[in-house]
């Protein structure tokens, strides 16, 4: 172990160091929602790093995977649902399933923190404290871009989200959630490595992010929205038994909401739009609000498109889908034997195109359906320019995960995008969280998780732009990617001799 270290590594055997870094993941994910309890996002992630720093690169990487395991398997374990409740996978392959996926995406932190490790190697001794903090923190927004980013990404429970409260949140329109992410991480490896000035000069900073005025956009008018949510059980949603049944009832909710406009959740017509009868649609139509109805457009031979069609717009509107979901909408190569097991309906769909927003009483609505709303680069571009988007409607179907955690997760990543963007979110869901939050991020309504309701709220728009959503729009994460880099080049510029 090179000379002055303060980490465990040569006291602690290997494998009790694994074992602490995986409950170390697993209270990680405590720091998320439902829970909330933000200020052990980078208390656990302090106590990873303690236990990396001065580590072989080969145990920094067993140990980043430990944590990457325990954190993600805990915070993914509703995935089981889906997989055995409704797809009827056997209860030993889901859990396998589940743990599979938590380890590849824990890759991401195994390498990056063998990379930290090989690069640490010139940064021995008492006096790198600080460069040694800024290289974990570096190698971790650098697995935490990867896991956004490869693969067409999965980002849930990213570090960043823990804090869409708490005093962080207060860098999200300036830097977004990997950039709160980073520093969490900065904060945390400074504490791990008691790198007393760099940590006290973050936490200054810190501070007096709280007094900046970050107050970007400007109010742009209001709307009265109806948020329906039918609380229709996954495993009855495609009963072709019941399907009339659950029509008639979901009318009859579009026809009790008041208001100026109408959302439904996403697919909440488990059909194609052309299988509707004509006089079901004449009937939506008659309420004489503009509706956002969630259904499927296309055909057999080229492909469906998960989609919230227009009724009673002044002009025809469609938003398809354009970010799919893995599994559930499309199917990864060498993957269809497993998608065949859990028998999927329309597993294999097409991406929409339109990004335009629906015009409603001078509101711009910006659709963003289900996972789409966890890709902030996909859509920054529709919170700058002349006519950027006022609210942001998010439908969801999150009845094939049960209510337990994962709506709770769902709902945090959007308060993430509205504090980003400073942008109201409306949230429409089939089971929860169909919900109001506003441009500050807060949560303002929201109706109570698996029961039949239709949310009315009074939603203010907002124009303008926030520094994040510019140069997001403009750079994609590529700034982020540069800045992580940047922090690793540290140590190799100090082997070299050019930090001093």
């Amino acid at each position: 172990m090179p000379r002055g270290f303060p980490g465990p590594n040569g006291r602690l055997p290997a494998t009790l160091a694994a074992l602490a870094a995986l409950l170390l993941g697993v209270l990680h994910t405590a720091s998320f929602a439902p829970t909330g309890l933000w200020a052990l996002e980078p208390l656990a992630l302090a106590g990873l790093f303690w236990l990396v720093d001065g580590a072989a690169p080969r145990r920094a990487a067993a140990l980043g995977f430990a944590f990457g395991l325990g954190w993600l398997s805990s915070g993914l374990w509703w995935l089981y649902i889906s997989m055995h409740d409704y797809g009827g996978l056997p209860g030993v392959l889901a859990v396998g399933a589940v743990l599979a996926l938590a380890a590849f995406l824990s890759l991401d932190y195994a390498l990056a923190l063998l990379l930290a490790a090989r690069l640490a190697r010139a940064l021995d001794g008492e006096r790198q404290r600080a460069w040694r903090a800024v290289l974990l923190a570096s190698a971790w927004l650098l697995a935490e871009l990867a896991r956004a980013s490869l693969f067409t990404g999965f980002p849930w429970i990213a570090g960043g989200y823990a804090h869409s409260v708490g005093p962080l949140a207060a860098f999200a329109p300036w830097i977004g959630v990997y950039g709160i992410g980073a520093v969490s991480a900065l904060l945390a490896a400074a504490l791990a490595l008691r790198a007393w000035r760099l940590l006290n000069g973050v936490i200054v900073v810190v501070i007096a992010a709280q007094f900046v005025p970050h107050d970007f956009t400007q109010p742009a008018g209001a709307l009265d929205v109806a948020l329906v949510q039918p609380a229709i059980a996954q495993d009855l949603k495609f009963n072709a038994d019941l399907m009339d049944a659950h029509l008639e009832a979901l009318a009859r909710q579009i026809e009790s909401a008041r208001g100026d406009f109408v959302v439904t959740p996403e697919s909440v017509v488990p059909l194609p739009l052309a299988a509707l009868d004509p006089d079901y649609l004449a009937r939506l139509k008659k309420t004489g609000r503009p509706l956002l109805l969630g259904t499927f457009l296309g055909d057999d031979r080229q492909g469906y498109v998960n989609t919230m069609v227009g009724l009673g717009t002044a002009e025809s509107y469609a938003y398809g889908k354009r970010h799919l979901l893995p599994f559930g909408e499309f199917v990864p190569t060498g993957f269809h034997w497993f998608v065949d097991l859990l028998g999927i309906p329309m597993v294999d769909q097409a991406s929409g195109r339109n990004t335009a927003p629906l015009v409603v009483n001078g509101q711009r609505l910006r659709p963003l359906i289900c996972y789409e709303s966890l890709f902030g680069e996909d859509f920054a571009d529709s919170a700058t320019g002349p006519q950027p988007a006022t609210i942001y409607v998010n439908v969801s179907n999150l009845a094939w995960f049960g209510t337990l955690m994962v709506q709770d997760q769902d709902l945090q990543f959007a308060q993430m995008r509205a504090l980003e963007f400073q942008r109201p979110f409306v949230r429409s869901t089939n089971t929860g969280a169909t919900a109001v939050i506003d441009a500050a991020g807060r949560i303002t309504a929201r109706l109570p998780a698996g029961v039949p309701g239709v949310l009315q709220a009074h939603v203010e728009g907002r124009s303008g732009s926030t520094p994040y959503a510019r140069w997001l729009a403009a750079c994609g994460l590529w700034p982020l990617l540069a800045l992580a880099i940047a922090g690793l080049a540290v140590a190799v510029m100090r082997r070299h001799g050019e930090v001093h």
